[in-house]
């Protein structure tokens, strides 16, 4: 079969995934509703705010990893709202701790409460330390091509770019940043942030990126087990077409059919 790109599997910190949908925890409902929804997704890597959900740190609270199980799912501790480098690097800590010695992380350090923009000085100061101490950090990030390149180099494990700020459900503002960030990278680059339906994730993997993670497209949707059913196929179908390539794009038609034999 003749594609116009080799596909390559979806390797974070050793492991292959068969999905590249990951997704967050937060805004459902209910734990019912968690477990449905991430469920209907078929996402593997499932990213918990430890900050905000109990997973372990609060006994008498009920306990998020009873209906998602890490035997089941790869969790993926985040540091969301962290403002700063000493607080997310803790949080990772505790998390660790809490995962049984498990490295992985997503990095994420806010610059402030009303754009929930990445604060870039502070998580490049946070990622040389937590990759320092052993840990495996996939890391969001604005979707700043040397900022990329920084933390790459650094030696984070999966660079994160803003597709939109968090919860806006704008899509892909920048696609141009994207593109850039995504020729330059060697490691997976996931869309993070922005994504508001499931065209939004069908352009990120059509564009090439490894992965998307989303939480409030599913969790925000009138019907979220319904919009995580779309956004499974959604990134199914970005990559088959990625992989295919597209046709060109022509200012005029052409006909789709040969003119060679046409009956006069």
């Amino acid at each position: 079969m003749n594609l116009a790109r080799v596909d390559h599997p979806f390797i974070i910190a050793g492991k292959t995934y068969s999905s590249r949908l990951l997704v967050g925890t937060g805004k459902y409902k209910d734990m019912e509703e968690t477990r449905q929804a991430i469920e209907a997704s078929g996402a593997e890597i499932v990213t918990v705010a430890v900050r905000r959900t109990n997973i372990g740190q609060n006994k008498d609270e009920e306990n998020l990893l009873d209906v998602i199980s890490p035997d089941r799912y790869t969790i993926l501790p985040n540091t969301a709202g962290c403002y700063d480098a000493e607080t997310a690097i803790r949080t990772c800590r505790l998390a660790r701790e809490l995962l049984g010695g498990r490295n992985l992380v997503k990095l994420e350090i806010l610059a402030d409460q009303k754009t929930l923009f990445p604060n870039v000085v502070e998580t490049l100061k946070a990622a040389k330390v937590l990759v320092d101490e052993g840990f495996e950090v996939m890391v969001y990030t604005s979707d700043d091509p040397i900022i990329a390149r920084e933390l790459e180099a650094i030696g984070c494990i999966a660079v994160m770019p803003l597709a939109g700020l968090i919860g806006t459900g704008l899509g892909i503002c920048n696609p141009y940043n994207l593109r850039i960030i995504l020729e330059e990278a060697k490691v997976p680059v996931l869309v993070d942030a922005g994504v508001g339906t499931a065209s939004d994730a069908t352009i990120a993997m059509e564009m090439g990126c490894a992965a998307v993670l989303m939480n409030s497209a599913i969790a925000d949707a009138q019907q979220p087990v319904l919009m995580a059913q779309a956004m499974r196929h959604a990134i199914e179908a970005g990559r088959l077409a990625y992989l295919a390539g597209r046709m060109p794009k022509k200012l005029y038609a052409s006909a789709s059919s040969p003119l060679d034999g046409i009956i006069a």
